[in-house]
């Protein structure tokens, strides 16, 4: 049996609280009586209050408990509990009178009784807000002094923050001191807390107000901005965490603060998207992800499902990633379709078109490991290309609406096997574009953080076994991006797509892979060179210094969109029924030389070794 409990918990800040109301009520109505009477107490109202002293205590605890006086937080006071003290305040009068006449009970002057309201109201109203002030002051958190907390950022954000951190003592934190660029700011108060200064002052503030931990709190500004703030947080020795930069609620923004990680350093302004497109192409459609499990095709499931397409349909080779991206979609979408299922087979692939006819298809399975690749060429040539292919053949067939192909900038003027079978995949999706009803289109796009095999997990494990980090060339750069802005705008150019278009993604400025490396060593509390080795390795086959996102010969132009290009046409479109001759010599059986000459075929700016790796 459940129910709302009727007595309130009887804690010591409960019992002090009902004492102090015992106090208030009764010297609401003494002070009450001297004001009607002009300060001059006759002995018979004098009589008459000690004898009421039981009454008005009785009554007003009863109707304080009544009213949940005692269970509220009062650290988030506001009108709710005003409301709830004028309740019990007018119930305890209003009862006090009755029983004074019915029993007739040495009673006061009538007046009394209504300006006893008006101080009962004020006291214990005022005595709410004492305690809540009280604890401010304090810094009462299960008995423990508060962390205290320096804010980087003087902003809205930073304003929020200090707000709860305040008024949610169960945080144990406090806000001493706020840090700001904005020299207008320096020298104000924030909600009564200081602002201190620019960035240069938080080793000074950190050592001579005591600081526990340093908050960055600007959510909206850029990695680059983000990067000197690190660096200074770094060298105080104060724990450092951020503030998320999405959140509904101020407690959420709270429980979201993390340490700060490589996307921070690497952040961008958010995405805009038109949602109205995207829904219009996608809700109540059927929609088919290929490499399902993988770090692209799984964040393509997860902001597919939000948008609640008709079904999903999931396609991977692999068991265990198949079934980690379905054990989490399905516990808030019903409408998925896991299919263990390789789209080297054309005929398994088959039955999943015949039996679920997909109206829009992401095709994000690819082999994308370089040196991988190197080594095995004919692995790539059957998973890059004809497994593309046979998505596109039957995609046609079946007559889908919308196919994006998810490419890479590593197509662009390719060194690497990898690479090229990636440009040879575009080559058939811009073939099949024309001759087919269906749209297809491309997107290209850079390095994205945390997808497997990408080099900061690498790092990450390196660094956690103590070094040494290993870096191929110093001057190796790399654009970046994260999963969730990749592949919000691989959904976004589908909705611009027409047919045959490579969209391109603007990945920013590139990083060097040296300065990242050193970034996470410093992230981790390390010291690179010091603490963790870099050593350098020289590049490997098929790698570039710096990776290009369009060569010079395909026009790129401006979309709709400000973070998406697009080019038609370029010097490889000429290549006519690419798909078929590719599936004629696939037919024919395909080695690792084969491969190679086929690239040098179709793609004549391939700069790739003469030779293979061999096997190790």
């Amino acid at each position: 049996m459940s129910g709302r409990r009727l007595l309130p918990r009887f804690t010591l800040r409960n019992i002090i609280l009902i004492l102090t109301d015992v106090l208030l009520i009764n010297l609401s109505v003494y002070v009450a009586l001297l004001l009607r009477l002009d300060g001059l107490m006759e002995a018979q109202y004098i009589k008459a209050f000690m004898a009421l002293i039981p009454l008005f205590s009785i009554l007003g605890i009863i109707f304080n408990i009544a009213s949940r006086l005692y269970d509220r937080v009062w650290e988030y006071a506001s009108l709710h509990e005003m409301f709830a003290i004028g309740r019990a305040v007018t119930y305890t009068m209003a009862a006090a009178v009755i029983f004074i006449y019915l029993l007739d009970l040495p009673h006061l002057p009538r007046t009394v009784y209504v300006i006893s309201w008006v101080l009962m109201f004020g006291s214990i109203g005022a005595s709410r807000l004492v305690w809540r002030l009280a604890r401010g002051r304090l810094g009462l958190a299960d008995g423990e002094p508060p962390r205290r907390i320096l804010i980087v950022g003087a902003g809205d954000a930073g304003a929020i923050l200090q707000q709860e951190l305040e008024h949610n003592h169960m945080l144990g934190m406090k806000a001493v001191a706020f840090i700001d660029d904005n020299a207008k700011k320096k020298g104000s108060l924030l909600h009564g807390v200081p602002v201190i200064g620019g960035r240069h002052r938080i080793g000074t503030v950190v050592r001579e107000m005591d600081i526990d931990e340093i908050i960055i709190a600007m959510p909206s500004v850029s990695g680059r901005a983000i990067r000197p703030i690190l660096d200074e947080c770094k060298k105080t020795g104060a724990s450092v965490r951020i503030l998320p930069g999405v959140y509904k609620n101020a407690s959420e923004m709270v429980r979201g603060l993390r340490p700060v990680e490589m996307e921070d350093l690497l952040r961008r302004e958010p995405v805009q998207l038109d949602m109205k497109s995207m829904v219009g192409y996608i809700a109540g459609k059927t929609v088919l992800v290929t490499g399902a499990g993988g770090s692209i095709g799984s964040e393509l499931c997860r902001q597919l499902a939000l948008i609640r397409p008709e079904r999903l349909v999931m396609i991977d080779n692999c068991e265990n990633n198949l079934f980690d991206i379905e054990t989490e979609l399905k516990q808030a979408y019903d409408n998925i379709v896991p299919m263990l299922t390789d789209v080297r087979r054309e005929d398994e692939l088959k039955v999943v078109f015949e039996r679920y006819r997909p109206q829009v298809i992401f095709h994000a399975a690819a082999y994308k490991h370089v040196p991988m690749m190197e080594r095995h060429p004919e692995a790539a040539f059957e998973n890059n290309v004809m497994g593309t292919r046979n998505v596109a053949r039957l995609a046609d067939i079946f007559a889908a609406e919308t196919f994006i192909l998810v490419s890479t900038d590593k197509a662009v003027n390719p060194t690497s096997v990898m690479g090229a079978t990636k440009r040879l995949a575009e080559l058939v999706v811009k073939d099949a574009a024309n001759s087919s009803a269906t749209t297809f289109a491309a997107v290209r796009f850079g390095n994205v953080l945390g997808s497997r095999g990408s080099v900061i997990p690498v790092f990450m494990k390196q660094i956690a076994a103590g070094g040494p980090v290993t870096v191929t060339d110093p001057e190796m750069r790399r654009y970046f991006m994260t999963i969730p802005e990749a592949v919000q705008l691989i959904i976004q150019a589908g909705a611009l797509a027409t047919g045959g278009e490579v969209f391109v993604l603007d990945m920013g400025e590139m990083v060097k892979i040296d300065d990242l490396a050193r970034d996470l060593i410093r992230l981790s509390g390390l010291e690179p060179n010091r603490d963790i080795q870099i050593v350098y390795t020289g590049i490997r086959p098929g790698e570039k210094l710096y990776e290009e996102l369009f060569a010079d010969t395909e026009g790129l132009q401006d979309t709709s969109h400000q973070r998406i290009f697009v080019y038609k046409k370029d010097a490889a479109d000429g290549a006519k029924d690419i798909a078929a001759t590719l599936h004629e010599s696939y037919a024919q059986g395909v080695s690792a030389e084969a491969v190679i000459d086929i690239i040098r075929q179709f793609i004549p700016e391939y700069k790739g070794a003469d030779r293979t790796m061999p096997l190790i």
